[in-house]
């Protein structure tokens, strides 16, 4: 059996529609639903897993060996905020939970793949590499990155990392996102604006080398994370820290105007003052340094900017009925 924690999640549904298309329906979903209203159940409709419970209940299903023989525990639980402000709630959520499934883990011989964070990287003076000789070098620009920052080197110190896989996931983008409010893609955003508005707004830069709406990411889409960890799950010789990314970094301006073109609209972009608040912690550019992934052996097709936004407008955006589901796990 498989755990993903934060299943109901983006990108944890997303693996759980991952594990189905390859067949493998014994996972156990562990998360936090909230309210019905919210719509993170939405996301599990359609698939096929074994069992969920709640998360404040799984430390202890752990403790007294509730659980039958696990394969692997694919941790994207955690508060993924950017802006969160209560350092403790992060540190509960993102560092002690974190810590308390690796050292079950390491026990008990099973596969621990995690959520780590381009926002580790901070604002990217020291570059984007994921080796661990450049670990502490690495300056957060919010709680948020240091949470994630602080468990990458507890792992790396306890020699967690010797036998498992964190992934630092840059700006993922995709279906399965639609309950995440204001932390969801620039994609979803756009096209929900196109929609009701026929514009985009975007941050004006307030930087004198970087022109409006040309602040770059490393745009991955999620389809493309999934078979990354697919992967991992199959290759177990593969541990350390790796990039999750295409390698490539685009504009936001590309972005909208690859949404604008899935939606067959004309574009119209208009920019907006960021606010004063995150001026400071904004990163301008980030782009995934991949070479420790290739080199561990994986050979995937990284899915290119344009057809990602495509296949998600077409396919998931302007459907009644968006989620990855069962029926489309050829897609």
């Amino acid at each position: 059996m498989i755990i993903i924690t934060g299943g109901a999640g983006f990108i944890g549904s997303a693996m759980l529609w991952e594990l189905n298309r390859n067949g493998i329906e014994q996972v156990l979903i562990v998360d936090d639903l909230g309210k019905a209203s919210e719509g993170k159940w939405l996301n599990l409709r359609g698939l096929r897993y074994a069992d969920f419970i709640h998360k404040d209940d799984l430390p202890a299903l752990l403790d007294h060996d509730r659980l039958p023989k696990i394969e692997a525990v694919i941790h994207m639980g955690a508060i993924s905020s950017t802006t969160e402000q209560d350092a403790n709630l992060l540190l509960r959520n993102n560092f002690e939970y974190s810590k308390m499934l690796a050292k079950w883990c390491a026990i008990k011989d099973a596969r621990f793949i995690y959520a780590s964070s381009a926002a580790t990287f901070g604002d990217g003076s020291e570059g984007y590499s994921d080796g661990i000789e450049a670990l502490d070098r690495l300056r957060p620009l919010n709680m948020y990155g240091y949470s994630k920052h602080l468990f990458d080197g507890w792992a790396l110190r306890n020699g967690i990392l010797e036998k498992a896989a964190g992934l630092k996931f840059f700006n993922v983008y995709g279906p399965n996102e639609y309950h995440k409010d204001d932390m969801t893609s620039v994609v979803y955003k756009a096209f929900n604006q196109i929609g009701e508005t026929g514009s985009v707004r975007l941050f004006r830069s307030h930087r004198p080398d970087y022109a409006d709406g040309e602040q770059m990411r490393d745009f991955v889409y999620v389809k493309d994370c999934t078979r990354i960890m697919q992967w991992l799950i199959e290759t177990p010789s593969a541990t350390g820290l790796f990039n999750i990314g295409t390698g490539q970094a685009r504009s936001f301006r590309d972005l909208v105007t690859a949404t604008f073109e899935a939606m067959k609209r004309p574009v119209s972009i208009e920019f907006i003052d960021m606010p004063e608040t995150i001026r400071d912690k904004y990163q301008y550019y980030t782009c995934a340094d991949c070479n420790r992934l290739r080199q561990a052996g994986y050979d995937g097709w990284m899915t290119p900017l344009e057809e990602g936004v495509k296949d998600y407008v077409e396919n998931y955006l302007s459907k009644p009925i968006p989620h990855l589901d069962t029926s489309a796990l050829g897609a």
